[in-house]
C-alpha cells in the first residue's frame, strides 16, 4: 500500500520502491476526449490530451502521471483529486456493451471481399488455437477465434478497429504465434483476431543511419537474412524465437541470447512505432532520429503493452554493426562453477567482447544429445551443466579473447572446453543452443511441454537454478533448463505425459515464479505476462502500481476492446 507524507506518494515501479514528489495543489479538470474521433487521411501525431494520457504508461514518471490520470477519471465528480485515494477508484469494467459478432463478421466480409482475407471456417480457426508446447496458466480455457482477418496496411487495421468499435467486439492482435503465455489466445468467446503476418514488408533500409523501417509482421530473422543477402554488414540484435515478428517482439518486450551484450527491447532498439489506437486513430510515437528529448517517450509505452493499448503496424528499428564471431562450449561439474565463470568473464578486460553466454543444465544436454543422435549426427556432448559462449571481434581480438576465456573457464573448474574451428562449425554449435525447444520437444516420446521463464539479479541465479533442480527432482518432473546466464534470465521446460504429471508441472511452475520473486526477481524476463502470469503482477509490482497500469488501460481503451483478459490482473 502507498502512503502519503508531505506531498509524496510511495509507488512501486519495479522490484524497488521510489518516492516521487507530488504537488499538493489540486489539478483542475481536463478536457474530455471525443468518443469517436475521425480517422485522418494520413497518420497524425497524438493530440495533447492523448499524449498526456499515454504518458502515464512511461512508469518512470508513474506517480505524477497516475495521480493526474486519476483526476481525469474523476472528472464527473468535479474533476478534483482532493483527498480521495487512488485505491478507492474502481478500475474494473463493471458493465460492457454486448458484442454484435454477426454484424461484425458481415461488415468485415464486405470490407475485405478478397479470398483468404477473412477466415471463419471452423477447421482453420481451430488450427490457430492449437500448439503442442503452449501450456500456461489458463491455457485450458483458450478456444478458437470467431474470425481471423489478415490486413496488409495500417489503413486495413483502422477499418477492422472501426468495425470492432461499432460492434463492441474485442480484438486479439497476432504476429506469428510464437508467444508462450497466451498473448494471442481467445479467452473472451466473441472476438476478432487481427493477424499481422501478411504485413511483413521492409519499407526502408537506411544503411547510412544504421536503421530500417518495416511493417509489424516482418520477422527479425528475415530482416537479418535480407541485410546479409544485400551485403549490408548490419543486423538487428534482438533474437527471441525464430520467426518472431517485430510487432510481437515490441509488444512483449522481448530480448534473447544477445541481451548480455546488446540489451533488451527497452534499450532503444525500437526507435518509433505507428500504432492504431482502440478509437481507430493512428499515432506515430516519434521520428526516426536516434535520440530525442522532445517530450515523453511514447514508444516505451507500447513496449510490453502486449496488444492491450493498440495495434502496432509499423516500426523503425535501430541496427548494429555485424562483427566476426566464434563459439565455445564449456562443461562444468555444477551450476555454481558455471555461473562464477560467467561473472569473471564479464568483469574481465575482454568482457565487452562476450556477445552471448548461455547456461544449459545437464538435463538439457541429455535432451540435446538425444536430438543429435536421432538426427544421425555423430556429435555428442558431456551431460553436465554447460555454457555456450559467443565471442565477437576482429581476428586478432578473437585470438586474445579466446585465450583469456579459456584461462578463466579452467580456473573456475571447467572439465572440457571446445572452441569452434571456423565459421561453419561455430554456426553448427550455436544452432544446438538456438534449437533448444525442438530438442526438448523430441526428448520424451508422447510428451508435452510447459515453458516458463523468470529473471533474478545475476548473483541470485545459481541459487535459484539449484532450487529449481532440487524441486523438480523431488516432484519427479523432467525439467531441462536453459538460460541467458549473463543477465539472470532462465527458461524451464516442464515435460509431462499425463494428468497426474501435469498437476506436478503446474505446481512446479508456480514454485519457480515464487522463488524468483523471493530473490528480488520478476515473474517473466522476456516471455511477457499474457494470460499465464497476470495474477503474479500485483505481488511483483504492488497493488498501487498495477492500479496505475489499469488506469492507463481504461483511459486509452475505455471499452476494453484491445486484447482483454491479458496482462492486467483481474480486479
Amino acid at each position: 500500500m502507498p502512503f502519503h507524507l508531505r506531498g509524496q506518494l510511495l509507488l512501486r515501479t519495479g522490484r524497488r520502491h521510489y518516492a516521487k514528489n507530488i504537488s499538493p495543489k489540486t489539478r483542475s479538470s481536463l478536457p474530455t476526449i471525443a468518443k469517436n474521433p475521425p480517422y485522418p487521411k494520413k497518420h497524425i501525431q497524438a493530440s495533447s490530451i492523448e499524449l498526456f494520457v499515454l504518458v502515464a504508461g512511461c512508469v518512470g514518471w508513474g506517480a505524477i502521471a497516475g495521480l493526474s490520470l486519476h483526476s481525469y477519471l474523476s472528472e464527473d465528480n468535479g474533476g478534483h483529486f482532493g483527498s480521495t485515494s487512488l485505491s478507492s477508484v474502481d478500475l474494473g469494467w463493471n458493465t460492457k456493451p454486448k458484442p454484435d459478432m454477426k454484424k461484425a463478421m458481415s461488415l468485415l466480409r464486405n470490407l475485405f471481399p478478397e479470398e483468404g482475407k477473412v477466415i471463419t471456417d471452423p477447421k482453420s480457426l481451430k488450427s490457430y488455437s492449437e500448439t503442442k508446447f503452449l501450456a500456461y496458466i489458463g491455457s485450458q480455457d483458450a478456444q478458437p477465434h470467431k474470425v481471423i482477418v489478415f490486413p496488409t496496411t495500417t489503413e486495413d487495421v483502422v477499418k477492422i478497429v472501426k468495425v470492432a468499435n461499432n460492434c463492441n467486439v474485442p480484438i486479439v492482435p497476432r504476429g506469428s504465434g510464437t508467444g508462450l503465455e497466451g498473448h494471442s489466445s481467445n479467452i473472451t468467446d466473441d472476438n476478432i483476431c487481427v493477424d499481422l503476418s501478411h504485413m511483413n514488408t521492409i519499407l526502408q533500409i537506411n544503411e547510412n543511419d544504421s536503421d530500417l523501417v518495416c511493417q509489424a509482421g516482418a520477422t527479425w530473422d528475415d530482416i537479418n537474412h535480407t541485410l546479409q543477402d544485400s551485403g549490408i554488414k548490419l543486423f538487428f540484435p534482438l533474437d527471441p524465437a525464430p520467426g518472431a515478428t517485430i510487432g510481437g517482439m515490441m509488444a512483449t518486450s522481448c530480448s534473447g541470447t544477445n541481451a548480455v551484450r546488446y540489451g533488451t527491447a527497452r534499450a532503444e532498439w525500437f526507435l518509433s512505432a505507428t500504432v492504431v489506437l482502440p478509437s481507430g486513430e493512428v499515432i506515430k510515437t516519434r521520428r526516426r532520429a536516434h535520440k530525442s528529448s522532445a517530450g515523453f517517450d511514447l514508444t516505451q509505452l507500447f513496449i510490453g503493452s502486449e496488444g492491450t493499448l493498440g495495434i502496432i503496424t509499423e516500426v523503425a528499428i535501430r541496427l548494429a554493426p555485424l562483427l566476426p564471431s566464434t563459439v565455445a562450449i564449456a562443461h562444468f561439474p555444477n551450476v555454481e562453477n558455471a555461473c562464477s565463470a560467467v561473472d569473471a568473464l564479464l568483469k574481465s578486460q575482454y568482457g565487452v567482447h562476450i556477445q552471448c553466454v548461455e547456461l544449459a543444465d545437464s538435463i538439457f544436454m541429455e535432451a540435446l544429445n538425444h536430438s543429435l543422435t536421432s538426427s544421425g549426427t555423430a556429435t555428442s556432448y558431456p551431460a553436465s551443466d554447460s555454457l555456450f559462449i559467443k565471442l565477437q571481434g576482429d581476428k586478432d581480438t578473437l585470438r586474445d579473447v579466446s585465450r583469456v576465456t579459456k584461462q578463466i573457464l579452467e580456473r573456475h573448474g571447467s572439465m572440457k572446453i571446445q572452441f569452434a574451428n571456423g565459421n561453419e562449425e561455430a554456426r553448427t554449435m550455436w544452432d544446438h543452443r538456438k534449437g533448444a525447444l525442438l530438442a526438448i520437444l523430441g526428448y520424451i516420446k508422447d510428451s508435452e511441454v510447459w515453458s516458463t521463464d523468470v529473471c533474478v539479479p545475476v548473483s541470485n541465479l545459481p541459487k535459484l537454478v539449484r532450487q529449481v533442480q532440487e524441486d523438480a527432482a523431488t516432484m519427479n518432473v523432467i525439467c531441462p533448463i536453459v538460460g541467458h546466464v549473463g543477465d539472470g534470465n532462465f527458461h524451464a521446460a516442464l515435460i509431462y505425459r499425463s494428468k497426474s504429471e501435469f498437476k506436478n508441472v503446474q505446481e512446479l511452475s508456480k514454485r519457480i515464479v515464487e522463488r524468483a520473486l523471493t530473490l528480488d526477481g520478476t515473474c517473466t524476463g522476456e516471455h511477457g505476462v499474457g494470460v499465464g502470469k497476470r495474477h503474479y503482477l500485483a505481488k511483483e509490482l504492488g497493488d498501487e502500481t498495477v492500479k496505475v497500469m489499469r488506469t492507463i488501460k481504461r483511459t486509452i481503451d475505455p471499452k476494453d476492446l484491445m486484447n482483454p483478459g491479458k496482462l492486467y490482473p483481474p480486479v
